[in-house]
């Protein structure tokens, strides 16, 4: 079968925020490349994930002109608070300057959609059978097919790994190049889609586990309650979502169809180093927290803006020397973060579960939990991390 052959500098696997925001990031700046996504368009612009974008990724995307991107049905990240044992707590935390806000994946993600295609970016769905050839030197080489099956192949300098967790581009990698960190909790969340306001919004902390309700939108909310690791959805009828939403937050929810109910495994990965020869790997291709920490798309954005500048300059000057220092300028921020992210998911289920730890640990957890609002010191760092400044 005849293959059809294209020349770019950077060919990024993954058509998700930070795959698409580097497209936008290189084309502005007048680096070629191509962004190829396993997915169809549709599927894509409707997936349902987290989306707190903090303070960090609101200036970013507005000190690189993108700050469209963020319009549509974005919610302040102020809305939302704290219950205790059933209690509302109101919590004075330090704003300050803090920017962060909820704006819902699927709406960002076709919000940088639009503008990469409008500005005349390249952009392939329904890329099947992805393969990474000559990466370990020179210019490597990607091979996939097309949405009518035809073989295609696009000769690279650099390829940008932005496909998750489970995509094509770190398995590339032979395993004895990178050395795997990781820290798998004690617990799971139930991690439900349904159709209602948010209401209550925010997090609670109770005897009988953790229990989330995040805004995805006007009309839809993420629930997300604490379960053991072995749990099945089918332990999850329908009407234990809501009676066990009501007995944490101990104020009746919103209710409305469950559009979908999983079990989420919560663990931190880091892999080290995040590139191997002309292969670069962006956000959650290279690591993991936990959504407890609402950090994944800050990371994101943090790898996607020191590639995009390392990239930028090679283009530019012809200097390499932030391509070969991309991991060592990435993994001391990304452990900060780990670290953060680490401490508030053990603080916040800990305060309110005794089965895991027991009650010395419930107890220790409360305490810090109380010192971030005491304490003028404390708070300062917990709002930095939170808003992504620190």
């Amino acid at each position: 079968m005849t293959e059809t052959r294209d020349d770019t500098s950077v060919v990024i696997i993954g058509a998700g925020v930070a795959g698409l925001t580097l497209g936008s990031f290189l084309l502005r700046n007048g680096v070629d490349c191509f962004v190829l996504e396993k997915h169809p368009r549709a599927y894509v612009e409707k997936r349902q994930r987290a989306g707190t974008i903090d303070t960090f990724g609101v200036r970013l995307f507005r000190d690189w002109g993108l700050e469209e991107v963020l319009e549509g049905d974005p919610i302040p990240h102020s809305e939302g608070g704290f219950y205790i044992d059933g209690q509302a707590m109101p919590i004075d935390v330090d704003e300050g300057d803090n920017e962060s806000l909820y704006c819902p994946q699927q709406v960002l993600v076709r919000n940088l959609t639009e503008v990469f295609l409008r500005e005349g970016g390249d952009l392939r769905y329904e890329a099947a059978d992805v393969a990474l050839e000559n990466i370990a030197q020179g210019r490597p080489v990607v091979r996939y097919r097309d949405a009518d099956g035809a073989a295609r192949v696009i000769d690279c300098d650099f390829v940008a790994g932005c496909d998750g967790f489970h995509g094509v581009s770190r398995r590339s990698i032979p395993a004895s190049a990178l050395t795997e960190y990781s820290y798998e909790y004690g617990y799971s969340w139930l991690s439900v889609l349904a159709a209602t306001e948010t209401r209550p919004s925010g997090m609670a902390i109770h005897e009988r586990g953790l229990a989330g309700m995040i805004p995805r939108g006007p009309a839809g909310s993420r629930i997300y309650l604490q379960c053991a690791v072995d749990d099945t959805p089918e332990q999850w009828p329908d009407e234990r979502i809501w009676s066990e939403l009501e007995a944490r937050f101990g104020t009746r929810p919103s209710h409305g169809e469950i559009l979908s109910k999983q079990i989420v495994p919560l663990r931190s990965v880091v892999f080290d180093p995040m590139s191997y020869g002309n292969l670069y790997l962006l956000g959650d291709a290279a690591h993991i927290v936990p959504p407890m920490s609402a950090k994944g798309i800050h990371l994101a954005l943090h790898d996607t803006e020191v590639f995009a500048r390392a990239v930028i300059r090679h283009a530019a000057e012809g200097d390499s020397s932030l391509l070969e220092s991309y991991s060592q300028t990435c993994l001391p921020h990304i452990w900060n973060y780990q670290a953060f992210a680490t401490w508030i998911t053990d603080t916040m289920h800990n305060a309110g579960f005794t089965g895991f730890e027991g009650e010395f640990k419930r107890q220790i957890a409360r305490a810090e939990l109380q010192r971030q609002f005491a304490s003028e010191s404390a708070n300062k760092l917990f709002s930095e991390l939170t808003a992504g400044t620190n």
